[in-house]
């Protein structure tokens, strides 16, 4: 099979996968790597088409997988921020996708992460129970700050 055949059906195949779900450009490389694309030219022509014809973009994807790890895992926007990055995703989508997230929901949520791993802690004392929420929460990939005021506020009730 030549080259321009097999172009046209790793970018069918991207398509189809990209009608599906969103994905950002690393995921799609890595796809076409697995699928058998010969060259690095054919992956970047595959690339650019699925730009153009917007069946990628960073900045919605951006925006989906924040939502969606906020939602469902109940994840931070740290968190969210350094997943985006291991994608190799622009600081200017990073930005756009975690501005998607309510700031009343997101304190919410980080107050209902806190409250419930609250009651499956068994702390020696009240300074032991602080340090265990907070590791969670930070681990959760909410910031410091923030944790902070939801555990003592948590505490002053």
């Amino acid at each position: 099979m030549n080259e321009e055949n097999e172009g046209k059906e790793l970018l069918l195949k991207a398509m189809k996968a990209c009608s599906g779900r969103e994905y950002c450009i690393s995921d799609i490389r890595t796809m076409l790597e697995r699928w058998g694309a010969a060259s690095e030219d054919t992956v970047e022509k595959v690339i650019k088409r699925l730009l153009a014809e917007s069946f990628i973009d960073e900045n919605r994807y951006s925006r989906a997988y924040a939502l969606d790890h906020f939602r469902y895992n109940h994840w931070g926007k740290v968190k969210i921020a350094v997943g985006l990055r291991s994608r190799k995703i622009p600081e200017e989508a990073i930005a756009y996708g975690l501005e998607a997230i309510d700031d009343e929901e997101y304190m919410a949520l980080l107050k209902k992460v806190v409250d419930d791993q609250r009651k499956k802690i068994k702390a020696k004392n009240r300074f032991d129970l602080k340090g265990r929420l907070l590791r969670h929460v930070l681990g959760k990939g909410f910031e410091s700050h923030l944790a902070y005021e939801a555990i003592n506020s948590i505490f002053s009730e």
